[in-house]
């Protein structure tokens, strides 16, 4: 059976570390690299349930897309059984629990994050955003036109998502997509010449904002955006390392939720 290591060196091979943005946490956190892996959960996030449901299910591993620990905005300063993250990282470690965090860089990775969103939308011949410097967002096109209100269900029904929020009145054809939060991209997404962006995480002044710019936004959630490459990932350990059990989390979805 594979290491926790080699796992870690087989992820970076699809996602390398130089990929990850400066403040970012990516690779094994968690854990003793040479513990021999046969079971391995796949999630979005590192959550509570996530938790549990692997060691239930006898998982020595977890492979998260977004960090469990120590990124720039919640820093690691003590591991308590009465804080929500001790709490946590208590239960994998006493649990045996490894986990590995491919973040940023399997956001910009060839085949990761927004480029498997391509896919599920199914743009034609998606590519890098023009002047990206990050290498983050992708452009493609739909096969024709398409009234925004349709695109915008389209979306919805394609990401899984509970709903989606958008505003503008231009027919969709060149699309720009950055899962997670990419709202910080417009800008360059106008200027690569796009009538649409599908992101998430936008502000109320987002959209006031890009109306009068003349550019669709779409909001249909982080969770949805980013969860595609789940399978992915599934798809990919599993190929590499026949001899694992590698499955998706079952336990971890939106928990975002909408009345209408």
């Amino acid at each position: 059976m594979p290491t926790v290591r080699e796992i870690e060196q087989c992820l970076f091979a699809l996602a390398p570390k130089a990929g990850a943005m400066d403040w970012d946490n990516v690779g094994q956190l968690l854990g003793d690299p040479e513990r021999q892996v046969s079971r391995v959960c796949v999630a979005l996030d590192i959550t509570e349930a996530v938790a549990d449901e692997a060691i239930a299910a006898g998982c020595e591993l977890i492979v998260s897309h977004h960090p469990v620990m120590n990124c720039k905005w919640l820093p690691v300063q003590t591991v308590r059984s009465d804080t929500p993250q001790g709490h946590l990282l208590m239960k994998l470690l006493t649990n045996g629990v490894a986990a590995i965090c491919m973040h940023t860089n399997l956001d910009t990775a060839k085949g990761g994050v927004n480029d498997r969103l391509t896919e599920v939308l199914k743009l034609i011949d998606p590519g890098p955003l023009p002047d990206d410097e990050a290498q983050l967002c992708r452009v493609g096109t739909l096969t024709g036109e398409m009234p925004l209100q349709e695109f915008a269900a389209y979306v919805c029904s394609a990401l899984g998502s509970n709903g989606v929020r958008f505003s503008g009145c231009r027919p969709v054809h060149r699309v720009a997509v950055g899962g997670g939060a990419c709202g910080d991209f417009q800008q360059l997404v106008i200027a690569a010449g796009c009538d649409t962006f599908v992101t998430s995480d936008l502000s109320y002044h987002d959209f006031l904002d890009a109306e009068w710019k003349g550019l669709n936004l779409i909001d249909a959630g982080h969770f949805p955006t980013e969860d595609p490459i789940c399978e992915t990932l599934v798809t990919y350990l599993t190929d590499q390392f026949p001899e694992l059990f590698v499955f998706k989390s079952a336990s971890h979805r939106e928990v975002i939720q909408y009345i209408v």
